[in-house]
């Protein structure tokens, strides 16, 4: 029994996108004489309660028919790792975490990869209260999401066009980190937590990360002139953020970050208010699909 739960909303379009996916998921089933199940959420959170109450009973497999959202909700459901094997059929805006572990986004190739069966450990992150699977992060994109959320049409350029905007009047984020033991202080635009290697649609935000590798990947673009800041934007959508002199990344399995002042985290696309910014990695626990 295939176990899929769907996102109506993810890929916006009204839900024409899902729909269609659905019908293609259906047909290809029936066709082969296949056992399936759909859930579907009505509102948020809905996919986390859905997924541990088929977790916690035994299910062998979860598979997300959406996007980094519907991933992010799943993840943070998850009660039987022994047991549930994760699934992806990508179906939202970006699917960036997706693209991340090379998810074929046509959805039979993606059906296929499942019915195969072949599995593989794969990394998240672990705060004290809620767990990422792709990015966390702080600073520009705690803007541009904010932005972005306001947008009555949701789609990549609009996230760009967010993105842009922030850049004009973005004021860089100070705050410390502490990596076995060792404090820094950081005055920054991007501070990010890196499983996978790119966000917002395919922004490759840290082009070196691998989510199956037992490591995450630290990450910030530090304080530059504000007249270098359309340049680090050009590099950063062509993947050479890894260039630009004032970009640090390294190699961590876990990492604290200490603000002065009330912040905002982003999860997966999530934004969470004052949630303790303390990361580690959990690896070996997570199967998917790949």
């Amino acid at each position: 029994m295939l176990n899929f739960l769907i996102n109506p909303q993810a890929g916006g379009k009204h839900g024409k996108k899902i729909k269609k996916t659905a019908k293609i998921i259906k047909d290809y089933l029936e066709k082969k004489g296949i056992e399936y199940t759909f859930f579907y959420t009505a509102k948020k959170g809905d996919a986390t309660l859905i997924t541990k109450e088929l977790s916690s009973k035994g299910a062998e497999n979860i598979i997300a028919v959406g996007g980094d959202g519907t991933l992010h909700e799943i993840i943070n459901g998850f009660e039987n790792f022994s047991k549930t094997t994760l699934g992806i059929i990508p179906c939202g805006t970006g699917n960036d975490f997706a693209t991340a572990l090379n998810i074929p986004l046509k959805v039979v190739d993606a059906i296929e990869v499942i019915l195969k069966g072949q599995t593989k450990h794969v990394d998240f992150m672990q705060t004290p209260t809620v767990r990422g699977i792709n990015i966390i992060g702080m600073g520009i994109d705690v803007d541009v999401l904010n932005k972005y959320e306001k947008l009555k049409k949701k789609n990549k350029l609009g996230y760009y066009w967010c993105l842009v905007k922030t850049l004009m009047k973005f004021d860089y984020t100070k705050f410390t980190t502490i990596i076995n033991g060792e404090k820094t202080d950081y005055d920054a635009f991007i501070a990010c937590i890196a499983n996978g290697n790119q966000y917002g649609g395919g922004i490759p935000i840290c082009p070196v990360a691998d989510p199956t590798d037992k490591t995450l990947n630290f990450l910030t673009v530090n304080k530059i002139k504000k007249s270098k800041i359309l340049g680090a934007l050009i590099k950063l959508l062509k993947g050479k953020v890894m260039t630009f002199k004032e970009t640090e990344e390294k190699k961590i399995t876990s990492i604290k970050i200490e603000c002065d002042f009330p912040y905002t985290v982003n999860i997966d696309g999530e934004l969470y208010e004052n949630v303790p910014f303390e990361v580690e990695i959990v690896s070996d626990k997570l199967k998917v699909f790949i």
